[in-house]
C-alpha cells in the first residue's frame, strides 16, 4: 500500500468534531483506493482495516471506478450507434431512391426490390420500379428533344450492339454531350441518315465528325450532311499492328528455335562421326526461314511505328507529305503480304481504303496553320515547327534549347503564338476516344437488361447528360455536366429537373 493511503496520512480533526476516516479522504486518495481494490493487490478487509474505513466504503469506491472504466470503453460503441440525422421517408423520396439506385448505382430492377426489403423493410414490386422509371421518361424526353445542338463542333459516332440489335451513338467531342442514343433494327445508310436529319432540326451542324470505317455510318452522313467531313479514327487504324507484330515475332522465335535445334543435331552427328544424311538440307532451309521471319517481324514493326509516330501523329509534316508516306507504308506492307497473307492482307486492305479519312485531320491542320500564318504574318513552316515542338514533353532535354531559339526569333509574338498553337493542338481531333469512353459507360447499363427500349435509352441519355462529373483528367469538366459544358449555362440537379424535391439536411 502506498504511503498516503495509510491511516497516518489522514489529517487529524479538531477535538470534539465527528471524525471519520472516510470523510477525511480526498479525491486522489479515493481514486488510489479504488484502483487497489480493483487490482486485487490487497483484500477488501485489509484495505478497510488499514485506512480505518468500512468494507462497504471500499466496495463503493471500487464500483465507482468500474463504472468509469465501463463508460470510457463503451464511448466508441455508443458513437457508432448514435443517430446522425432523420430522413423524412415519403413516397416522393422513395421514388428518388429508385431512380438513384437504377441510374447512379447501376442496379437492376430486382436489385432495387431487394434493397428496399433489406435496408428499408419496405415492400416494392418490379412493376412499381418500372412504373417509376416510365414516369421519369415522360419528364426526361422533352429535355433531350429541346436541347440546342448548335454548339457541337466535332461529333463522334459509333455503333454498339445489345441483344443482336444495333444502338446508334453520337456525342460531342468537347463536352461529351450524348445527342444520339437510339436502338434500331438496322444500321444502314438510310437509318443513319434519318437520325442525322432529325438532329439537324435541333441545330446540329458540326464542322466535322469522326468515326470508324462503318459503311452505313459514313454513307448515312454523306446522304444527310454531304458537306461535312467524316474523319477516320486513328485508334482503329493503329490497333491491328500490335497483335500483328506479336504474331510475327512469335513466328520468328519459333524459326530461331527450329534452326538452333537442327544446328545442335548437326554438331552432335559430326562429333560422333555419323553421316548427316538429309539434315544439311533441313538446316539450310531453317536458316533461310529464320532470316526471313526475323526480317519480316522487324520490317512490319518499323512500318507500324512510322505510321503511328510520323504519319498519324499530331506532330508531323504537311498533308501531301503524310499522304506520300502513308502510300509508302501501304506499298511496303503489300510487298510483304505474300509472306503472311492471312495476317498482313486484312491490314493492307483496311489501310488502303482509309487514307483520306484518316488524314483528314492533317488537311484541316494545314488550313488552320495557313490561317494563323496570315494572322501573325509568319511563315507556315515556322508555325509548324513550333507546333511540332510543343507536342514534345516539357521535361525532354531537346525542347529547352529549341524553344529558346524560337523565343529569340519571334520576340514579343512568342507568347501569343505559343498559346494559339496550344489551343489548336487541343482542338484537333484524331480519334473518337470520347465515343469509346461513352460506350464503355453504356455497357455497364446494357448488361443489366436483355432488351432495350427507346424509353429506357431516353432516360439514360438524359441522366448521362445532366449528371455532374465527380472527376476528370480535364479540370474544366469537374463539377459540371455535359449539358453545362455544351451550352455554358447552369441547370438544376437532374432529380429536380424530373420534378422532385431533393432531401436537404438541416
Amino acid at each position: 500500500m502506498v504511503a498516503y493511503l495509510s491511516s497516518s496520512n489522514v489529517r487529524p480533526q479538531p477535538e470534539g468534531s465527528v471524525f471519520t476516516a472516510a470523510k477525511a479522504m480526498g479525491p486522489a486518495q479515493r481514486q488510489e483506493l479504488a484502483l487497489h481494490a480493483l487490482a486485487g493487490t490487497d483484500t477488501i478487509s485489509h484495505l478497510a482495516c488499514q485506512l480505518d474505513v468500512s468494507r462497504k466504503f471500499v466496495c463503493q469506491q471500487a464500483a465507482k471506478a468500474e463504472e468509469a472504466l465501463d463508460a470510457a470503453f463503451s464511448a466508441a460503441d455508443s458513437a457508432e450507434s448514435e443517430i446522425l440525422f432523420h430522413l423524412p421517408v415519403t413516397k416522393d423520396w422513395l421514388r428518388q431512391v429508385v431512380l438513384g439506385l437504377t441510374l447512379t448505382c447501376h442496379s437492376s430492377f430486382r436489385g432495387v426490390v431487394e434493397f428496399f426489403g433489406d435496408m428499408l423493410n419496405y415492400s416494392i414490386s418490379v412493376g412499381t420500379v418500372h412504373a417509376i422509371l416510365q414516369q421519369a421518361v415522360e419528364q426526361a424526353r422533352p429535355h433531350n428533344i429541346r436541347q440546342d445542338l448548335s454548339g457541337v463542333r466535332i461529333g463522334a459516332h459509333d455503333e454498339i450492339f445489345q441483344g443482336g440489335r444495333p444502338v446508334l451513338v453520337g456525342a460531342d467531342v468537347d463536352s461529351t454531350y450524348c445527342y444520339l442514343l437510339s436502338i434500331e433494327d438496322h444500321r444502314d445508310a438510310e437509318t443513319w441518315g434519318i437520325r442525322l436529319l432529325e438532329l439537324q432540326d435541333q441545330g446540329f451542324a458540326p464542322e466535322a465528325t469522326i468515326g470508324d470505317a462503318g459503311l452505313g455510318l459514313r454513307a448515312g452522313q454523306a446522304l444527310a450532311m454531304p458537306g461535312v467531313t467524316c474523319r477516320g479514327d486513328v485508334f482503329h487504324a493503329e490497333q491491328p499492328f500490335p497483335p500483328l507484330v506479336r504474331f510475327l515475332e512469335n513466328r520468328a522465335y519459333e524459326a530461331i528455335a527450329t534452326h538452333s535445334k537442327l544446328e545442335r543435331q548437326m554438331a552432335r552427328r559430326q562429333w560422333r562421326g555419323q553421316r548427316a544424311q538429309g539434315l544439311g538440307h533441313k538446316l539450310s532451309f531453317a536458316r533461310r526461314a529464320e532470316a526471313q521471319a526475323t526480317a519480316l517481324a522487324a520490317d512490319v514493326a518499323l512500318l507500324g511505328d512510322w505510321l503511328r509516330h510520323d504519319i498519324l501523329a499530331l506532330a508531323g509534316p504537311d498533308y501531301p507529305t503524310r499522304c506520300a508516306l502513308y502510300d509508302f507504308v501501304v506499298a511496303e506492307l503489300r510487298a510483304r503480304e505474300p509472306l503472311c497473307p492471312h495476317r498482313i492482307g486484312p491490314v493492307v486492305r483496311a489501310l488502303a481504303n482509309q487514307r483520306d479519312d484518316l488524314l483528314a485531320f492533317a488537311a484541316q491542320l494545314d488550313r488552320d496553320l495557313a490561317t494563323l500564318a496570315g494572322q501573325f504574318q509568319l511563315p507556315v513552316a515556322t508555325l509548324r515547327a513550333l507546333f511540332n515542338l510543343q507536342t514534345i514533353d516539357p521535361q525532354h532535354p531537346a525542347r529547352g534549347p529549341r524553344e529558346a531559339a524560337f523565343r529569340q526569333q519571334l520576340g514579343r509574338q512568342f507568347f501569343a503564338v505559343s498559346k494559339t498553337l496550344d489551343e489548336l493542338a487541343r482542338l484537333t481531333v484524331r480519334a473518337s476516344s470520347v465515343i469509346e469512353n461513352l460506350n464503355s459507360r453504356l455497357r455497364t447499363y446494357f448488361f443489366l437488361r436483355r432488351h432495350l427500349g427507346p424509353d429506357y435509352l431516353a432516360l439514360l441519355q438524359f441522366f448521362l447528360n445532366h449528371r455532374r462529373f465527380p472527376r476528370s483528367h480535364r479540370p474544366e469538366r469537374v463539377g459540371k455536366t455535359p449539358a453545362e459544358l455544351l451550352t455554358g449555362e447552369a441547370h438544376p440537379h437532374w432529380l429536380e429537373m424530373l420534378g422532385y424535391t431533393r432531401f436537404s439536411r438541416n
